[in-house]
């Protein structure tokens, strides 16, 4: 490596490094997460003795916090430890999906792949493309944590930068950029939904589609990317200058300096090929609507053949967004890579029986020690907050203050970005949170003369840029882990040092972009208006 003059540190880069040693100087993330629930306890206990209360936007009922330091909060604890963290909704997914990656990585098909996706591809651009993959593995519930986020360190292994760097620009992508796509998502139907349901407080016939949103998505896809892009390389990556990076362990009869794939592997990536091919097309044959499909092109509509004994993975309704298909993709997820495991090992030669098949697995759940740790932990802190309503109570008020503050469209509409953003910190849910603000949002912004359509759009901004930096976002705790592989002595200041200028310049260039689609009056998705004009009454 050529040696390197030292430069003069950015002011960024010194207030980053003053927050990582700040959050890393605090204890272990799993005693944090214990302290934090600790924290919950106490501060419910306050928040009843202080009598708040709000009023439900929905129902109206009042709402006041749970005491979790009172005799039935003690039961509850007690009883919930056990089901908090067993039902802790990642954990299911984490552990099927690694157990059949296991397999693949065991048997060297993730390795010889990383090495044929390094040569092929540009270095330079490596970073989008991770980012943009991110971004569009939204459509397939949130199996991008999961499967791409430490996808993302191989790739960066294998061109020789630091892992760290990989897995940011995927997380960036993933949970930063989640309202952004080029397709639907299984997302998309139930926030309309329940927009709809708010929208209908005010106009009982109106109707939100789940393409409310999607030419903005369609248009945030680019921006995200190539805001991601930059952050990585110039404010993230001098962060991991000189920093040593680890190396990919190469397949057996591969030499260190040739990322080249060795007979074996080839033959292993040709059996592989066509085992995934095989596969997915049954995959497609199962997801096949059995009456055929049809969509629009040029203002023409074009019908699909049938396909005999297809639609299998379909429910009755033949809706892929909400069919077991859709659902059970984790499942999917871990056919892949057992299959395509199996069959790069057969054909290298790095799996002989099942004995290897299972060693692979087993490793892959060997590495989960600490994260099991540290999930229990979360589980709790996230349960009891739950539990208490502080989140509801604090979105409900600074709902009460935006509203008093009067301001223009564009200045407004930030304004609920903001509050959105921050309302993210303490509740993790995208869904959760929007049956809550909907309700006192989207009517609100009714009677001031906006659509539903824009409301949820604004909504679906702040809701992404903070997941990143957000200990109540149900991954936060997996990134974490995959961090320490990387650099054991990471916790929650690492991951939040340098996932911080992601949120901030993703939080100002998407609200710039929103106000200028506001500014221009571009139609936000199909047949969704930016404002809402109430229907005039009927004659008589």
């Amino acid at each position: 490596m050529e040696a390197t003059t030292p430069t003069k540190r950015s002011l960024m880069d010194r207030f980053l490094t003053i927050v990582e040693r700040g959050g890393n100087a605090l204890p272990h993330p799993a005693t944090l997460f214990a302290l934090l629930a600790l924290l919950v306890v106490l501060a419910s206990w306050l928040a009843s003795v202080a009598g708040l209360s709000v009023a439900h936007p929905a129902s109206g009922e009042l709402v006041t916090p749970v005491n979790l330091l009172s005799i039935e909060g003690l039961h509850r604890m007690l009883t919930g430890a056990v089901t908090n963290f067993t039902g802790f909704a990642p954990l299911g997914v984490v552990l099927v999906a690694l157990i059949g990656i296991g397999v693949a990585e065991h048997s060297g098909l993730i390795g010889a792949s990383l090495r044929m996706l390094v040569l092929a591809a540009p270095r330079v651009l490596l970073t989008p493309v991770l980012v943009f993959a991110g971004v569009m593995s939204n459509m397939a519930s949130e199996i991008g944590y999961v499967l791409l986020v430490p996808l993302g360190a191989l790739i960066f292994i294998s061109a020789g930068r630091h892992p760290i760097l990989g897995m940011a620009a995927v997380f960036a992508g993933v949970s930063g950029g989640y309202s952004a796509n080029l397709l639907i998502g299984t997302i998309d139907p139930l926030l309309s939904g329940l927009s709809q349901e708010a929208a209908r407080i005010v106009d009982a016939d109106y109707t939100v589609s789940p393409l409310a949103n999607w030419y903005f998505m369609i248009v945030s896809t680019p921006v995200i990317t190539l805001l991601g892009w930059f952050v990585t390389e110039k404010i993230v990556a001098p962060r991991f200058a000189g920093s040593p990076t680890p190396t990919l362990t190469l397949a057996e009869g591969a030499k260190p300096d040739d990322q080249r794939l060795s007979p074996a592997e080839r033959r292993g990536m040709l059996y592989a090929g066509v085992t995934v091919l095989v596969f997915t097309l049954l995959v497609f044959w199962g997801g096949y609507p059995a009456a055929g499909a049809s969509f629009e092109a040029w203002g023409t509509t074009v019908n699909l053949p049938q396909l005999p004994g297809s639609g299998f993975l379909l429910d009755a309704r033949q809706d892929i967004l909400r069919s077991p298909l859709l659902s059970g993709v984790v499942v999917i997820i871990f056919l892949y890579g057992v299959l395509a495991g199996i069959a790069f090992g057969v054909g290298a030669g790095t799996i002989k029986s099942d004995n290897d098949v299972i060693k692979g697995m087993s490793a892959s759940m060997a590495t989960l020690g600490g994260y099991l740790v540290l999930v229990f932990f979360a589980a709790q802190f996230v349960a009891f907050f739950n539990w208490t309503q502080l989140g509801l109570i604090f979105a409900v008020e600074g709902a009460d203050f935006l509203k008093t503050l009067g301001l223009p469209t564009i200045p407004l509409f930030i304004c609920f970005i903001l509050l959105t953003a921050i309302v993210n910190l303490f509740m993790g849910s995208a869904s959760a949170k929007w049956a809550l603000m909907a309700p006192v949002f989207i009517p609100m912004f009714m009677l001031l003369g906006y659509s539903p359509e824009m409301t949820q759009v604004a909504y679906r901004v702040g809701d992404s840029v903070t997941n990143i930096i957000s200990p109540m976002m149900s991954y936060f705790a997996l990134i974490i882990a995959f961090f320490q592989r990387y650099e054991p002595k990471a916790g929650i200041g690492t991951l939040v040092a340098t996932m911080l200028p992601y949120s901030m310049v993703f939080l100002v260039g998407w609200s710039a972009m929103f106000g200028v689609w506001i500014w221009l009056e571009l139609p936000i998705g199909p047949d969704s208006p930016l404002h809402y004009i109430p229907a005039a009454p009927a004659a008589g």
